[in-house]
């Protein structure tokens, strides 16, 4: 089934690359299947066409992790407490920050 989904995101990008749900759920689907370096592709594409999707940051640091590539993770952690800031998203920047000093 998750082939299945995929492959009907990828499609729903192929007509609006910057949709960012469809890209968000793409990423997500990637993770869920152990594909972390698409994950985090998909993470990081996102927030290069919307800078304020906190989650995205959460989600894409957490797959870098999984990849063992710590550091680049507590970057994508620290800019998505800028953009959760930014936001005034609360709730985002406390999972990020506390994702974060968990990684130490």
């Amino acid at each position: 089934m998750s082939n299945q989904r995929i492959e009907v995101l990828k499609n729903i990008l192929a007509v609006k690359p910057e949709d960012s749900f469809a890209r968000y759920g793409l990423a997500i689907e990637h993770a869920k299947a152990g594909e972390f370096e698409e994950a985090v592709q998909e993470f990081r594409t996102l927030i290069s066409y919307n800078p304020g999707y906190c989650y995205a940051y959460f989600h894409g640091a957490q797959a870098l992790e999984k990849l063992g590539r710590l550091d680049e993770a507590r970057d994508l952690y620290r800019r998505g407490i800028e953009a959760a800031e930014k936001a005034g998203d609360a709730h985002a920047r406390s999972e990020l920050q506390a994702a974060l000093d968990l990684l130490g």
